[in-house]
């Protein structure tokens, strides 16, 4: 966050590298796209709205379908390309982004302001990116959710007035969900039927790890009314032992997907 005037600005980066973040094969337009939403995301998740974005992008083996693809996802958020920078190097691909955008509200959202009481929400289902990353290696099916992600900046809007803790969910929900609980200094106890899931209850527990998808995750104060489509999933309790509890039990096993 950076205040000027009375203003303040939202600056989020983020990268995406080849054979991590997408597979070789895949269509580079595809990519543009994952890179602009991904970072979009991110200002959804602090309610901004978006300014423009600077790019940082390695020569690849088809840089116009990587141009065509940066033209749509820009196109249709309606952000322009402010400036960059272009590279040509061996080995695999890394491209970077910086999206820079204007808060609608103040205070702006934060991971820190859950506190006891507070109920847990989620936009919407986990687990799309994981089927449909599936799709993608297969050839067949719907790939759509792992390719294209949504930035859900209308949602961030409408929320960021009355949350009181909110990110979005990138490396598996129970992960993210134990970060925002470290950052707020409580415990969240997530009830796991609660939580929608695109895979039903086949890989249920996997989809809570996958991450990917995007959705936002936020806290309300018990007397707020939420004002999107959203799925009640648990609870803020005074910080115990453990960060996260999963149906009333420390979740077992790798959270979600750790950058090292």
């Amino acid at each position: 966050m950076l205040p000027i005037g009375s203003e303040t600005l939202i600056l989020t980066h983020d990268s995406l590298v080849e054979g991590i973040h997408f597979l070789p094969e895949q269509d580079p337009a595809d990519v543009a796209w994952k890179l602009v939403a991904t970072n979009l995301s991110d200002l959804a998740a602090k309610g901004a709205e978006p300014l423009g974005v600077l790019l940082g992008y390695q020569l690849g083996s088809d840089d116009a379908r990587f141009v065509a693809g940066l033209e749509d996802v820009l196109t249709h958020y309606g952000v322009p390309l402010l400036g960059g920078d272009t590279v040509s190097k061996a080995g695999p691909q890394a491209l970077g982004l910086t999206a820079i955008g204007r808060a609608t509200c103040t205070p702006v959202p934060a991971r820190s302001g859950a506190r006891p009481g507070d109920s847990l929400w989620i936009t919407g289902p986990v687990g799309a990116a994981m089927l449909a990353f599936v799709a993608l290696k297969a050839g067949t099916g719907d790939s759509t959710a792992y390719r294209r992600p949504a930035a859900l900046l209308a949602q961030g809007w409408a929320l960021a007035p009355v949350v009181s803790a909110m990110m979005d969910v990138s490396d598996g929900l129970l992960l993210d969900a134990s970060r925002l609980a470290r950052a707020s200094g409580v415990t969240l106890a997530i009830d796991g039927a609660a939580v929608p899931v695109a895979t039903g209850n086949a890989r249920r527990d996997e989809a809570l790890r996958w991450g990917d998808d995007y959705q936002l995750l936020f806290t309300l104060p018990a007397d707020a009314e939420c004002p999107v489509a959203a799925h009640l999933i648990g609870t803020a309790l005074q910080a115990g032992p453990d960060s996260l509890l999963l149906d009333g039990a420390p979740p077992s096993g790798t959270l979600g997907y750790e950058h090292r």
